[in-house]
């Protein structure tokens, strides 16, 4: 008996060889990172690697650690037996128990507390817990996969990231490409999303619609498609037209914005040279931190600047 298929949709040549890379590896029991911006599908892939996996008909158990509260974690995540602290009425199952055979996947593991790591990598080496306040080892058998928005080596330079578990859980990473960069699997996306939040309107997409939706630098990614499909759709009659999209999204292109955000600069007289330049980097950043909805770290990608640069730069204009 294998578990239901997942829906995977893309034309994009970097992401089959992503998806044919996890073909060679679900057989496997290596631990999987799975890198890239939040909203990208990092948990369309987890349990695309689970339902793939001989593992596909046991507990696929998902967990959000930034959701959680730090100071639930520990017991969420390895269990407590019954008295170990003042509310611990009964014993509890973590959630590393209830995934035993199968997978667990942890999402932004770049948020996981530094003063729980040591007790992550040491479940891990050992395939064995014990619950908070227990005096027992339980064996556990649990396929590890976690995801990161975040470069994990930066944070381990930084010292907010164990090394040692760093190393643990990236034994294959996975690089999820942000979706401005498969540009050619937007209208796909966009028709999938159609079908399934409006099935029986038909809603078809003009041309120059279709042109602004694909131009957009999607900084919510795969997420904010989705959000944004579903929103037009329930207005939307039979054909979604420029009017009807968000105003971000009918905007002209990020790169013509930033070119018109400089035109004052270049053709004002009576600025120096170091007046030109300096105009010229305030407005590129002002701009670029606007496309991005003060994503300071999509701005830089934008400008196709290096981040501590930019920091640099928006300290120099007291933006920061």
């Amino acid at each position: 008996m294998q578990a239901k298929p997942l829906t995977i949709i893309t034309q994009n040549e970097k992401m089959r060889n992503i998806f044919s890379g996890i073909d060679h590896i679900v057989a496997s029991d290596s631990s999987i990172l799975l890198i890239g911006e939040t909203g990208v599908g990092k948990e369309l892939f987890a349990e695309y690697i689970h339902r793939t996996s001989p593992r596909q008909m046991q507990p696929f158990i998902k967990v959000g650690l930034s959701a959680l509260p730090a100071e639930l974690l520990e017991s969420e995540l390895f269990g407590h037996e019954k008295g170990a602290f003042t509310s611990a009425g009964n014993e509890k199952k973590g959630l590393f128990e209830l995934a035993d055979g199968g997978s667990i996947f942890l999402d932004d593991i770049d948020d996981f507390p530094y003063q729980l790591q040591s007790k992550l990598l040491r479940v891990l080496e050992s395939r064995e817990l014990m619950r908070i306040g227990g005096q027992v080892s339980i064996p556990i058998n649990v396929r590890l996969i976690t995801a990161s928005k975040n470069n994990l080596h930066d944070l381990v330079e930084k010292g907010i990231f164990r090394a040692d578990l760093y190393y643990r859980i990236n034994v294959v990473p996975v690089d999820i490409p942000p979706l401005r960069d498969r540009s050619e699997d937007i209208p796909l996306l966009a028709e999938y999303y159609l079908k399934k939040f409006a099935p029986e309107k038909e809603i078809k997409i003009e041309k120059e619609a279709l042109r602004k939706l694909i131009l957009y630098q999607w900084p919510g990614n795969v997420r904010e498609l989705r959000n944004v499909v579903q929103r037009i759709s329930l207005f939307a009659s039979n054909e979604i037209k420029v009017e009807d999209l968000p105003s971000e999204i009918r905007n002209d292109h990020p790169m013509q914005s930033l070119t018109k955000a400089c035109h004052r600069c270049l053709t004002n007289e009576e600025m120096t040279f170091e007046e030109v330049v300096a105009c010229l980097e305030k407005n590129l950043i002002q701009q670029s931190l606007k496309e991005t909805n003060g994503n300071k770290t999509q701005a830089a990608k934008l400008l196709k600047m290096n981040f501590s640069t930019f920091r640099d730069k928006l300290k120099k204009y007291l933006m920061e």
